[in-house]
């Protein structure tokens, strides 16, 4: 096959519509616009969430609270994923994200005590829950917090 016996698929492509352009073509005269009124006109519509003058749903539905713009993310682990690791291994948010177990760093990595540790660790991470500590130290290891 050479470059120009190239050819697309069977009905991949259709030719576009030219409005206007006589009667015989079945969108002659108006275009497919209909007779009269604001959308038949060129530039004719209106904006988005327009209702003719009516107060827009967009308007009318109450707003509550706010985003708190200084809000962190942390990235959760719980302690039962920490038992990939072997016995020793020092625990890094880097080390977390390449093995799969955190997706993101984003704001900071916080350990939650959920499960049951079973190898002795030295996990560090930007934040700690107390249970987490817990059971880290009484698995023999270490938290430390970055």
């Amino acid at each position: 096959m050479k470059l120009h016996e190239l050819r697309a698929p069977e009905g991949s492509t259709k030719n576009r519509k030219r409005r206007g352009r006589g009667t015989a073509t079945g969108q002659g005269k108006t275009g497919g616009r209909g007779m009269n009124g604001q959308n038949s006109r060129s530039g004719g519509g209106t904006k988005l969430g327009f209702e003719g003058g009516q107060m827009p749903l967009y308007r009318r539905i109450p707003k509550r609270g706010f985003t708190n713009i200084w809000k962190k993310e942390w990235e959760i682990v719980n302690i039962d994923a920490l038992n990939a690791f072997e016995d020793g291994t020092e625990v890094t948010p880097e080390l977390l994200l390449e093995t799969g177990i955190a997706r993101k760093l984003a704001d900071g990595i916080k350990i939650l005590g959920d499960g049951i540790l079973e190898k002795k660790l030295t996990v560090k991470a930007h934040k700690f829950s107390a249970s987490a500590v817990e059971k880290i130290e009484s698995a023999g290891g270490k938290a430390e917090v970055i």
